[in-house]
């Protein structure tokens, strides 16, 4: 993992958001928005606000909507592949495949 990679992950972790990427990038990549919505209400939304509206069902956990102003969503990539691990035992440990990446970047990305 790159240092700007690890730092990106830390700061993610510290957030409470653990979970879980540019526009051009997730296009590219083949990123589907619904099924990326889709993964994010299965996997992230027990925690945090995974929609344009909302509050996050969990104090401190930041809505997805917001990833985009605090981190390069591409940045997020390799976490998401090697499996998001975080310093609170509420988050559970995440690992996507490829295609399920792109489609996680592409919605976060589709989010105002």
């Amino acid at each position: 993992m790159t240092l700007r990679r690890r730092a990106a992950f830390v700061a993610l972790a510290g957030s409470g958001l653990g979970g879980l990427l540019p526009a051009a990038a997730a296009a590219q990549a083949g990123g589907d928005v619904v099924l990326g919505r889709h993964l994010a209400e299965v996997h992230c939304s027990r925690c945090h606000a995974v929609g344009n509206e909302g509050s996050s069902p969990m104090e401190g956990a930041p809505p997805l909507r917001d990833l985009k102003l605090r981190y390069p969503i591409a940045d997020l990539a390799e976490a998401l592949a090697e499996g998001i691990v975080t310093g609170h035992p509420q988050m559970p440990v995440f690992a996507f495949s490829t295609q399920e990446i792109d489609d996680l970047l592409a919605y976060l990305d589709s989010l105002r």
